[in-house]
């Protein structure tokens, strides 16, 4: 559809604009191409096309025709079309259309389609008019680069038409943009019409009519703001003409709402009248004279609806046109004019413009134009009292935009450049006026006598403060004021410090605050007050002007009378009221001091030069009179404002002035006036200093602008100085404060912010901003308290070699534990009243939180709030763990416990506030990135949470319900919401890769992605918040899919996931960037913990198949090599590993770690069920080709190819040693404590303080007084840290590499395991494979690394696959080939068993190898000619070989001494075979031959000593060193030397053949009676060997044997009885089988001739017997 794709071109365009602004946009040419491609769009503006009888009726034929395409349409989609035509006459097949294109938009919004197409219509219009309004900007900015203004200027020319057209093209499309205007204002007035209907006819609306209808309005008011800032560009640029200006000065007086929507028409009209009002625009002066006849006219002035608006505009277009008449030009009309006459005609209308309320009108927009974020309870009493009873504003539709607020101020700057140069008169005549009217009335001879300063002209006081809310906030404008002083700003400053009266003065204090911005503009203030500014070559100096010195004398008198005189706490001064006794001077004069005050701060804050004059000036001392000041019989305003002071005087504090401003506060706390102890004291000749302190706090409490100012003032006190290193090491205050009267320390001070204000049940105010102002300072009091305590300094205090107590500021570890006011706050936090004011803070209106600027209290208050819930989380163990228990025992006497002994963690006071998930859900997705950032990490900690998700279990039923939080989500009716807000977060946004990390879109999607890893794998194996977001179904404790959902329309969070992990780039121009492909690797991990569980491992399975996931994300796999940049740089530099590069890598393996491990997953899964097509595609994908789905064949990597990652390898970080002051630092804790795997973070914190510990003992200890030493020492901290990133970059590394080397193997594997090639093939394939990996094997096994083990057992797993005899590798062409390759394979195991200080699990792996080839050699029948003299190769490869298999085999754990024996045993049939003697002499040289022979002697005692899960290894062991006997004793020479190690003897020692033979064998389990008739075999088949090998010619040998079976004939009976089934054999049920024990039995009686030698033995007994 072409209506969506336009809307979203529009939406692309317009955040590339903002990106341009926000200098985040990379390509310029592709913004130029965006906006060439719009131009059309642009020149149409808001053009549509209005309903039509002939559109209808084509739409309810049933057929229409949209962009070349022929739909057939329904009944209800006629009238659904017709319905939104009505509402925004449009055509309505342009309706249909809209109608059609916002059907999926509709169901992402949870909205009904109409809806969702009015929400289009106007989001189109704003996108185009926004977009507008950028290049318009652009296209005049004097800031914006040469080359990109010149181009908007030409694009601009293009839309204007004035390119190659006439030059009065600009102005008809300024009169479009009018008449949009004048349209804008009577569809709002229609829709207010209609609405107020609704209400008076008593009809119902629906929630989703208000929300349309608010929406509108909000649109509607966007679009002609927009149109009213692209006007005022079209004029400042001269693309009008006067005419239009005519047209404007017609529509004018029409305005009858004293609105928003008439102060947008007010930077146009302030823009044409600088332009064809002031002599300096080079306009003529006809045109003037005309404008100002017009405008100056009695009958047209009639017809205005806003009469305050009028005289605003006519003060403005004075302003502008008396520059004609400050010099008469030559041939200038007004020459012939009387020039007296004229300067009093225009005088006149000017006072008579102030009289109906110009002034008024232009400083209620001034100050109403600015939202409520900027909260100034002195600056607005001052507003509100100069307009008194003005008309106010009333903004109902929205609020001003930033940008036209700019503007707006810069128009009105003008007007007050303008009124100064052009009219000096009129402006002395102000004053003059006005002092002589209130000389007048405070000298009683008003003529009216009634009059009161109330009614007094206040003019001038008016145009200052206009002049301090234009000037607000615009730097570069305030600073036009103090670059010349020859000016005429700074001459109006000098005039205007002048003589002045009191409310003049606090005026003029709120304008030299509003230009004294900066450091700059500060100092110089400053520097005017000290009247040591620039002097005017022109102009004296400055004698009775505003200065520091009637400043601070003011102050002083004021607080010398406060000392003098305390009395009650009195009501502030009403402005303008009757005078009383008390007063000082004027009634004003409380407004006069608090706008001193408030200038002082502003100005102490802003500028250290300021500040330092004023902590040095001998006879003011500041904080002493500062606190005077804040005395609590002073009014409250003026109290908080000396608060304020002092707050301001804290900027970039030290730890020096902090101690000195917290002594003074404290004094100050408890010892509160006489009159405020006399209320309270009850007979006692002295008060308690601890009881003044609990009546200032609790007078303190009283009023908000008290308790704001006081805790903003404990914030700046607790938060860190400037000289503060980090460590977070001392108190944020004096280690005694309060000692002298109570315990010491701020406790205090943290009950008053949080028991007596914040957790006080009645409010200190009704207003909603100045609560949520309140609110924000007091959670950002709490936010610092937790954020300076190091509970790091508990951990290495109790496991680091620094002594922590002797290096920290404070005088111990356990004081600082006690005193940190992160002990109180915490157990504030577990306060009843305090968690029910924190949780309220952090819920507030979602619409209202969206739409809220940066700064505002509703943003800040929800900021802050979750801010500090994290906090708690994270320390909240330490607290209850350490330092609770730790203030208990250190704590004597009395101390108010405020927390809840029933709260054990901060998730029991969640349990009953679970619809904050909620509101944190939906934060989540409003857009703004701190705001999603704080509330996904809460949710992080609350998902993960094991109390909050107990599914718990109904009492009437034994199921268990489902997870709590996914409850609290559905029964609001929010699971959806929050699901479309995730899932319009994580769309993938190519303008990202533009802006970098940097860009908001991107760090959300990160931040989410981590949120949902840590959910899910934190409860695996059950629903929770995660699944349910991720589009699940959560149903008790399993998992389903609606099929009428967005996940089964593929349309859920967790299909954009996928999308995100097979489409997000690793970054541009073929550099993988850390920040980009942290995104890939993010999403690969969610989908890695889904697929990984049992609860959803199906369904994930399921849908990435159905997506073709594995052949996408093999098509874009690409090739590592070693000139592959990651963040710009390649494998070879040397700082690669130094930097976020080593990162970027780390996130690119950890994807292909994943792909792989998914392709094994689902090679499994396919050949489980039996889908031999889906099969074959993987193998062939694995292989190197990609069959699409329309039969194509695409080539991508291999699966060989994909080794790329073990091409490369990076130097060891060696540690620096410029000095040895930290060679005695164990960093073992804390690299410990990090953990690798995490995120992407490369910072080591402990490491750090560690270091930092360190300095700070030996700045303690003197030893870094030399400053040179001192460079070195952190010279050498900074190497130690670089050496730990480094270090920990390539742990990382080498873990991701690990990881996918092992799902490499793994993949490797399976792939082979399941081909379905002929034996060939397979052969081929697996001889590939070794080739691949052999010389890797070789060369990680010669360094002893790890991934030696892993390339070793793959290495196993194919030989082991490989079939060495079959006919492919012995009658192939390519048998030579193979059969070098399997004896490579040999060779390399071999010789890195050799390897020194080898890793014992690597040689297990190695020994299994070469057995495997040397049996698989040895049972050919070609292995004559693969042997290749493999007896030679092991003698080749020296003694040290066999030394350390022998080893491994007499000493070796688990299983490696059998793979050792076995192995020696292949050795020795291999050796055996060539008729060597190699291995015999080769054992019996290393005595293993007699170690062999000696085992069988414990063979009884070990096995009765082993527990019996261990019998069978340890007989599998014994099996294998009695078959290498029997190996050994297969020759002649072997058969000697197991001889000579005592064969018999051992055997006869061993008892195992020692047998009652009355008795007989009785073992009663059958299962041990085969062992052991196994073991008997296994030693008899070692004897017979012998026996055999010796032959009967060796005497020795055979009278050895016989000797053997004399003296174990009992037991040799029992077995050929067992055989023979006679006596207890023939009822035993067992069916062991001893045959072939007999047969060896029988051969060595034969061999020995046993028989013939016992019948020679019977035949002696006998004649013994007979001659007895």
């Amino acid at each position: 559809m072409e209506a969506p794709l336009e809307l979203e071109s529009l939406q692309i365009l317009h955040q590339d604009l903002i990106a341009l602004e926000e200098g985040h946009l990379r390509n310029i040419d592709k913004l130029c191409e965006e906006i060439r491609g719009h131009i059309e769009a642009f020149r149409k503006l808001l053009d549509k096309s209005q309903k039509s009888e002939a559109s209808r009726t084509k739409l309810t034929s049933g057929t229409i025709q949209i962009d070349e395409s022929e739909y057939s349409v329904n009944q209800d989609f006629q009238e659904s079309s017709i319905q939104l035509a009505d509402a925004l006459d449009l055509d309505e097949l342009e309706s249909a259309k809209l109608i059609l294109s916002a059907q999926n938009d509709a169901e992402l919004l949870g909205r009904s389609t109409i809806v969702s197409a009015v929400i289009a219509f106007h989001e189109k219009r704003q996108f185009l008019l926004e977009s507008l309004r950028m290049l318009v900007r652009n296209a005049q900015d004097p800031d914006c680069e040469e080359s990109l203004r010149c181009e908007h200027q030409q694009l601009l020319a293009d839309i204007l038409e004035v390119k190659d057209g006439p030059a009065r093209n600009g102005s008809l499309f300024t009169r479009k943009c009018l008449k949009a205007m004048v349209d804008i204002e009577s569809w709002l007035n229609a829709l207010a019409e209609r609405y107020q209907g609704t209400l008076a006819l008593g009809q119902p609306t629906t929630p989703e009519y208000e929300e349309l209808m608010t929406f509108q309005q909000s649109s509607l008011a966007q679009q002609h703001e927009s149109l009213g800032t692209v006007m005022t560009y079209l004029v400042k640029e001269g693309y009008t003409s006067v005419d239009d200006f005519y047209k404007l000065l017609e529509h004018l007086p029409t305005i009858q709402r004293w609105d928003d929507i008439a102060v947008h028409h007010v930077p146009t009209t302030l823009a044409f009248t600088s332009q064809y009002g002031s002599p300096e625009s080079g306009g003529s002066d006809q045109e003037a004279t005309s404008l100002h006849r017009k405008i100056m006219d009695g009958k047209d002035s009639s017809t205005w609806a806003l009469r305050n608006l009028q005289a605003a505009f006519k003060t403005w277009w004075l302003a502008e046109y008396s520059g004609w008449h400050l010099e008469l030009r030559l041939g200038s009309s007004v020459q012939d004019t009387d020039v007296a006459a004229e300067v009093q005609k225009r005088s006149d209308a000017f006072f008579q413009a102030l009289r109906d309320g110009a002034l008024q009108c232009t400083l209620s927009i001034c100050s109403q134009a600015y939202p409520d974020d900027g909260y100034d309870p002195a600056r607005n009493g001052l507003t509100e009292y100069l307009l008194r009873d003005t008309l106010s504003l009333s903004m109902e539709a929205a609020r001003t935009s930033p940008s036209f607020r700019a503007l707006l101020m810069e128009q009105f700057e003008s007007f007050v450049n303008s009124f100064i140069t052009n009219m000096p008169d009129t402006l002395r005549q102000f004053q003059f006026n006005e002092d002589d009217q209130r000389k007048k009335i405070l000298g009683g001879i008003q003529p009216n006598a009634t009059s009161t300063l109330y009614d007094q002209d206040l003019h001038l006081e008016r145009f200052l403060v206009i002049i301090a809310y234009v000037f607000d906030k615009r730097v570069e404008a305030a600073e036009s004021f103090w670059s010349d002083p020859d000016s005429n700003l700074y001459g109006f400053l000098q005039w205007a410090s002048r003589r002045q009266s009191t409310p003049r003065v606090g005026a003029f204090c709120e304008m030299l605050r509003a230009i004294s911005r900066g450091e700059e503009c500060s100092t110089a203030a400053h520097l005017f007050l000290l009247d040591e500014g620039n002097v005017s070559s022109a102009r004296l100096r400055r004698t009775t002007s505003l200065n520091w010195a009637q400043v601070l004398g003011e102050l002083n008198l004021y607080a010398s009378k406060v000392r003098e005189n305390p009395t009650a706490t009195r009501p502030p001064v009403r402005y303008g009221g009757k005078p009383n006794a008390g007063d000082i001077d004027e009634p004003e004069s409380a407004l006069m001091l608090e706008c001193y005050l408030r200038l002082m701060a502003h100005i102490c804050g802003q500028s250290s030069v300021a500040r330092s004059w004023l902590w040095s000036h001998d006879k003011f001392p500041i904080l002493d009179i500062m606190f005077t000041l804040a005395d609590l019989s002073v009014p409250p305003r003026l109290q908080a404002c000396a608060i304020a002071m002092i707050r301001a005087m804290l900027s970039n504090k030290t730890a020096e002035i902090s101690s000195m401003v917290w002594s003074a506060a404290d004094h100050w706390a408890s010892n509160a006036s006489p009159s405020t102890i006399a209320t309270v004291r009850t007979g006692k000749s002295i008060t308690p200093a601890s009881c003044m302190e609990e009546v200032t706090f609790e007078a303190l409490s009283k009023t908000f602008e008290q308790a704001n100012e006081f805790v903003s003032l404990l914030q700046g006190l607790v938060a860190p100085g400037a000289d503060e290193i980090g460590l977070h090491d001392a108190l944020p205050f004096p280690e005694q404060l309060g000692a002298a009267y109570r315990m010491s320390g701020i406790e205090p001070y943290i009950d008053f912010a949080f028991g007596k204000v914040f957790g006080s049940r009645t409010s200190l105010t009704e207003d909603p901003v100045q609560s949520r102002i309140l609110a924000s300072n007091i959670l950002g009091l709490a936010t610092s308290c937790l954020a300076t305590f190091n509970e790091n300094l508990l951990i290495l205090a109790n496991k680091s070699t620094v002594p922590v107590d002797a290096a920290i500021e404070t005088s111990s570890l356990a004081t600082y534990a006690r005193l940190h006011p992160f002990s109180r706050v915490m157990e504030w936090m577990f306060n009843d009243r305090v968690v029910a004011a924190l949780f309220a803070a952090a819920r507030q209106n979602i619409t209202e939180v969206a739409s809220a600027p940066p700064n505002s209290p509703v943003l800040v208050t929800v900021l802050r709030a979750i801010e500090v819930m994290n906090r708690v989380m994270d320390l909240q163990s330490t607290y209850f763990e350490i330092v609770r228990p730790l203030i208990k025992l250190q704590t004597s006497g009395h101390r108010h416990a405020v927390i809840n002994p029933t709260l054990a963690s901060f998730e029991d006071s969640v349990a009953t506030n679970l619809d904050l998930v909620v509101n944190l859900g939906l934060y989540a997705g409003i857009g703004n990135q701190e705001l999603a950032i704080n509330s996904l990490k809460l949710l992080e900690k609350l998902s993960s949470s094991r109390r909050l998700n107990a599914s718990p279990t109904s009492a009437f039923r034994q199921q268990p319900d489902g997870n709590r939080l996914v409850g609290v989500l559905e029964r609001y009716g929010d699971l959806e919401r929050v699901r479309t807000s995730f899932i319009i977060a994580m769309q993938y946004d190519a303008r990202e890769l533009q802006m970098g990390p940097e860009a908001p879109g991107w760090t959300i999607k990160s931040v989410m992605l981590d949120f949902l890893t840590h959910c899910l794998s934190s409860l695996p194996d059950r629903p929770n918040l995660a699944h349910a977001i991720l589009g699940f179904s959560c149903s008790g404790v399993t998992l389903d899919i609606d099929l009428d959902g967005a996940f089964a329309r593929q349309a859920s969070l967790f299909h954009s996931i996928i999308h995100l992990a097979a489409e997000y780039p690793d970054g541009l121009e073929n550099n993988v960037e850390s920040w980009s492909s942290s995104i890939r690797q993010k999403a690969t991990r969610v989908l890695s913990v889904l697929r990984a569980s049992p609860l959803t491992s199906v369904l994930t399975m399921t849908e990435l198949r159905a997506v073709d996931f594995l052949f996408a994300s093999f098509l874009r796999q690409a090739i590592i090599s070693p000139d592959t940049l990651f963040d710009g740089l390649s494998l070879r530099d040397e700082q690669f590993a130094r930097t976020d590069s080593a990162w970027a890598l780390r996130h690119y393996l950890d994807q292909r770690c994943f792909l792989l491990d998914y392709a094994s997953s689902e090679l499994r899964l396919v050949a489980t069920e039996g889908a031999p097509t889906l099969k074959a595609r993987i193998l062939s994908t694995l292989f190197g080709s990609t069959t699409m789905p329309d039969g194509a064949q695409l080539p991508n990597v291999t699966i060989f190819d994909l080794l790329d990652f073990l091409g490369f390898d990076f130097p060891e970080p060696t540690l620096p040693r410029l000095t040895n002051m930290f060679n005695d630092v164990d960093f073992t804790v804390a690299l410990e404590s990090e953990d690798d795997a995490s995120g992407g973070s490369t910072q080591s914190p402990l490491v750090e303080q560690l270091l930092a510990l360190r300095l700070n003992e030996l700045r303690k200890s003197g030893y870094l007084n030399d400053g040179q030493e001192q460079e070195r020492a952190l010279a050498d901290a900074e190497g130690h840290m670089a050496f730990f990133k480094m270090q920990k970059n390539l742990r990382g590394l080498e873990s991701v590499r690990l990881q996918t080397l092992k799902a490499w193997s793994n993949l490797l594997i399976l792939a082979i395991g399941h081909t379905d090639l002929e034996q060939d093939g397979r052969a081929a394939l697996i001889l590939q494979a070794l080739q691949t990996v052999t010389p890797k094997l070789e060369r990680y096994a010669a360094e002893g690394s790890a991934e030696a083990v892993i390339l070793g057992k793959l290495v196993q797993a194919l030989l082991f696959q490989v079939d060495l005899k079959s006919s492919a590798l012995n009658r192939s062409k390519g048998a030579d080939m193979a059969d070098d390759r399997l004896f490579g394979v040999f060779r390399t195991a071999l010789q890195a068993i050799n390897v020194p200080d080898g890793d014992i699990n690597l040689r297990e792996v190695l020994y299994s190898i070469c057995f495997r080839y040397l049996t698989g050699v040895a049972g050919s029948s070609s292995s004559a000619s693969r042997q290749r003299n493999i007896t030679q190769t092991v003698s080749i490869s020296g003694k040290k070989t066999i030394g350390i298999i022998c080893d491994d085999a007499y000493g070796g754990s688990g299983t490696c001494r059998v793979s050792a024996i076995l192995l020696l045993d292949a050795l020795a049939a291999t050796a055996t075979a060539e008729h060597s003697n190699f291995m015999v002499d080769a054992l019996a040289r290393t005595n293993f031959i007699v170690v062999l022979v000696e085992a069988i002697r414990d063979i009884p005692s070990e096995l009765r000593d082993s527990d019996a899960q261990d019998v069978s290894l340890l007989l599998a062991y014994y099996e294998s060193k009695l078959a290498l006997l029997l190996t050994l004793s297969q020759t002649r020479h072997g058969a000697g030397q197991v001889l000579n190690a005592g064969l018999f003897q051992t055997v006869r020692d061993s008892g195992l053949f020692s047998v009652d033979p009355d008795i007989g064998i009785s073992i009663d389990n059958a299962d041990a009676l085969a062992k052991y008739y196994k073991l008997l075999l296994s030693v008899i088949r070692v004897i017979a060997a012998v026996v055999m090998s010796r032959g009967q010619q060796n005497q020795q040998t055979m009278d050895q044997a016989k000797a053997f079976l004399a003296e174990n004939r009992p037991i040799v009976v029992a077995i050929f009885k067992r055989q023979a089934r006679i006596g207890a054999a023939a009822v035993d049920s067992t069916t062991i089988d001893v045959e072939e024990l007999v047969e060896l039995l029988v051969l060595v009686m034969t061999m020995t001739g046993f028989i013939e030698f016992e019948d020679q033995l019977d035949a002696k007994r006998a004649r013994r017997e007979a001659f007895s």
